[in-house]
């Protein structure tokens, strides 16, 4: 049931259409209002002199129960490590950028990606301690390999909300988390380009087990073997992301390429495949990115009984200009292309 991403007005109908059978189980109950973002790569406090479109960001944001992003950088604290990379590709921010995201409405984040280990080993902890310290959920890296891979929960006043998340492709030598060395809870691709089945199949057995516990689940997976064309969406993750629904996902999130993909419904569970981007702020040059980089969307989404009901997906306009060291990258809503979904009432 995939759509081609240009014709977002049939896909979005897709989705409101696919998600009525959910929405008529959750008819009558409490719902969960989870708000999926692209990923954050911020790397200064945006938040202390602002920008135009923040408040309107803001304001979709605080409304929701949970707001998901991915934490795009390494946090830079006292002891946090040497960098393990330099130049352009190196992403670390001092902790104020956690604060900034918090105050946008951030709750929850990944932190399984390619650049969470930009400051080594203590770097990854060092990330850890902070969330801990500002109390944002994170799953996707932790002390050792079970860490890394377990699902994090947030509780919230319309019942709980679980995240699992791992990484695939551009994970450096040491980046992965192994038992007793911590990193990132990494999914590897073999030879033939099939996964390596002990890797899915611990994604697969911490989505049960939040799903046990009736948790809604969201899947998140930060991707890095792209195909030749960024923006296509690889056979094997589509087959991926239907089994995590398969083992209880309510939605998958899909990270890596800084632009979207296409997206698509399985089972009533929404795939978005490439969420691109939410802040990107890049130290490349003016035209390294195509303007693909600079479009999103906020999807501010419904859940009940841990299924997708419907939901609104609002296109937002990143600013491609340089500030300084690195692109401003921040958001505003493209008003006059709201699209509202709904599943059957």
């Amino acid at each position: 049931m995939m759509r081609p991403h240009p014709h977002r007005r049939a896909m979005l109908g897709a989705i409101a259409a696919a998600a009525a059978t959910p929405a008529a189980l959750a008819r009558g109950r409490t719902y969960q209002r989870v708000v999926l973002l692209g990923q954050s790569l911020i790397q200064r406090d945006v938040c202390l002199a602002g920008w135009p479109g923040m408040a309107a960001i803001a304001g979709q944001l605080r409304r929701a129960d949970v707001v998901f992003t991915d934490l795009e950088t390494a946090i830079d604290v006292p002891g946090a490590g040497a960098p393990t990379r330099t130049g352009e590709v190196l992403h670390a921010a001092p902790p104020v950028v956690i604060d900034c995201l918090k105050a946008l409405g951030v709750t929850m984040v990944t932190t399984a990606n390619n650049h969470a280990w930009d400051l080594g080993a203590d770097g990854i902890r060092a990330a850890i301690a902070e969330l801990d310290r500002r109390g944002i959920t994170h799953a996707g890296s932790g002390g050792d390999l079970a860490t890394a891979a377990a699902e994090a929960v947030q509780s919230t006043p319309h019942g709980r909300v679980a995240l699992v998340a791992a990484a695939a492709g551009a994970i450096r030598d040491g980046a992965a988390a192994m038992p007793g060395r911590p990193g990132v809870n990494e999914l590897r691709r073999r030879g033939d380009g099939t996964l390596e089945p002990a890797d899915v199949s611990r994604v697969l057995l911490a989505i049960r087990a939040a799903r046990r516990s009736g948790a809604t689940v969201l899947m998140c997976l930060h991707n890095h073997y792209w195909e030749p064309r960024p923006s296509d969406t690889p056979a094997w993750q589509r087959d991926f992301a239907r089994a995590c629904v398969d083992a209880g996902a309510a939605a998958f999130v899909g990270h890596g390429p800084p632009m979207m993909q296409p997206y698509e419904l399985y089972r009533g569970a929404p795939l978005f495949h490439g969420l691109g981007n939410f802040i990107f702020q890049t130290r490349k040059i003016d035209g390294s990115y195509g303007r693909e980089t600079w479009r999103s969307l906020i999807v501010d989404a419904r859940f009940a009984n841990g299924l997708f009901v419907d939901a609104r997906l609002i296109p937002i306009l990143l600013d491609p200009a340089k500030d300084g060291e690195f692109s401003r990258g921040l958001p505003a809503i493209d008003a006059g292309k709201i699209v509202d979904l709904r599943g059957e009432s």
